[in-house]
């Protein structure tokens, strides 16, 4: 979508007045681009191209929007507006509005939902936070076993609109006990007096409302559905979950793994970079940035110790910045590979001596290459094969103390049940760049008999 031209159409259209141009156009444009439009038309224009949707497409592009734009387009609509939003709605994106809506606009929201809805809705935000129970929806497909293929279609095309997916039906007795799943595709193709029962998949891949919403969005990547069913302590179907709320749960992991990463105490909010305020993005990171002043503090303190040595033989302060950016290089690249190993299921805490063994040899490889490379440059620049010898044998101290910090450290974290994320590059550099100077100078006193 070219958005300018987008715009510049829709803003022409209202300048002329030509109201019935503009509402076919709308039409026109995909619900998933109408947020990016909002941000760029005035208020008054927003409320007026949103009431000229139909119904259906004026809930699907309120789902689309963000938290502040649902909160303002609501502050607009009548009763009569938001009791169509609501009945549009799935129950899982329900759930999510209501979760992010202070209090006075939840009581107006519920106050325009079907009884019937808002009991769903209650029963749902139940569940712990960032769970299976949070993430489904209640609107699918169940068929009975004893159906036949042309029973099952019938239903099907009663209720398909009310529902968020028809791509795989499920088998359920009558107390909604989970037997068995079916796709459109093996309907499709199957004979139409053929029983349910004879052409269901029995072999069902489902979560219980407890899982942990990351281990749902892992399933999704394993075993690449468009859904997946939700089932409680008995077995009963509760719901689904569906691709998309998968993808919105893998986003929130991600960003909050590279805030962390990154030394940055995660938003809940989730707002978007430009709209999070100066003094919201400065918490965020100072806390962390003061850890780990704090901490770097103790390499200064480990250099003030051998002050005698450094007195002695100033040019030993010029390799200090190059031994300790090695350093914490080396344990960055470790940690990103070992989290991100952890992250996708390729590496688990049972792994942690063949990792530690594996960043050995490739930090003895490393370190070598490092060494050999620096010594040839102190030869040819300073002469001095003993600064060459210190150099070179602190590098490779270095690289293997930071590979194998950087391969352990997110381990432990997985193993005490926290998020290895938080043993990332800021945190690993610190404690490498003590150890490095520690070790840097102490083999420089050891040869040079300072």
């Amino acid at each position: 979508m070219d958005e300018e031209k987008v715009i510049e159409k829709i803003t022409k259209f209202i300048e002329n007045k030509r109201i019935k141009n503009l509402r076919e156009y709308l039409k026109t444009i995909n619900s998933a681009d109408f947020p990016s439009i909002f941000e760029s038309v005035d208020e008054d224009k927003i409320i007026m191209i949103y009431r000229l949707l139909s119904k259906e497409k004026a809930a699907e592009v309120f789902v689309e929007l963000e938290h502040d734009n649902q909160e303002k387009l609501i502050g607009y609509l009548t009763d009569t507006e938001i009791k169509n939003v609501m009945n549009e709605i799935y129950m899982d994106d329900a759930v999510d509005l209501i979760e992010e809506m202070p209090s006075n606009v939840v009581k107006r929201i519920l106050t325009n939902t079907k009884p019937a809805n808002r009991k769903i809705i209650n029963e749902l935000l139940k569940y712990p936070d960032d769970t299976a129970g949070t993430l489904m929806t209640t609107e699918f497909i169940d068929l009975k076993e004893n159906m036949t293929v042309a029973d099952a279609f019938e239903f099907i095309k009663k209720k398909a609109l009310k529902k968020e997916t028809v791509y795989n039906c499920y088998v359920l007795t009558i107390d909604r006990k989970l037997l068995g799943i079916i796709d459109i595709k093996d309907l499709l193709v199957a004979d139409r007096d053929k029983l349910i029962k004879d052409i269901m998949d029995t072999n069902v891949i489902k979560v219980n409302t407890l899982e942990d919403q990351e281990e749902v969005a892992r399933m999704f990547d394993k075993y690449n559905y468009v859904a997946l069913p939700v089932v409680d302590q008995e077995n009963r179907l509760v719901g689904i979950i569906t691709i998309d709320d998968a993808i919105d749960v893998i986003q929130e992991e991600a960003t909050e793994d590279f805030e962390k990463m990154a030394a940055i105490t995660p938003d809940d909010d989730n707002d978007s970079y430009l709209k999070t305020g100066v003094f919201k993005h400065a918490k965020s990171r100072i806390i962390w940035l003061l850890i780990l002043m704090l901490s770097a503090m103790l390499t200064g303190q480990v250099i003030e110790n051998f002050e005698a040595a450094i007195s002695t033989l100033p040019l030993l302060v010029a390799f200090i910045p190059m031994i300790m950016d090695t350093g914490g290089n080396c344990g960055s690249q470790a940690s990103t590979l070992i989290i991100r190993g952890l992250a996708m299921n390729e590496l688990s805490t049972k792994d942690i001596f063949k990792a530690i063994w594996k960043e050995l040899r490739v930090s003895i490889v490393v370190g070598i290459v490092l060494a050999i490379a620096n010594s040839i440059r102190i030869m040819v620049q300073y002469h001095d094969i003993k600064i060459a010898i210190v150099v070179g044998i602190t590098l490779i101290c270095t690289v293997m103390m930071a590979k194998l910090l950087g391969c352990v450290l997110p381990m432990i974290a997985k193993k005490l049940k926290l998020d290895p994320a938080i043993m990332a590059a800021p945190l690993i550099t610190t404690i490498v760049d003590t150890l490095s100077v520690l070790v840097f100078f102490n083999i420089a006193t050891l040869i040079f008999n300072i």
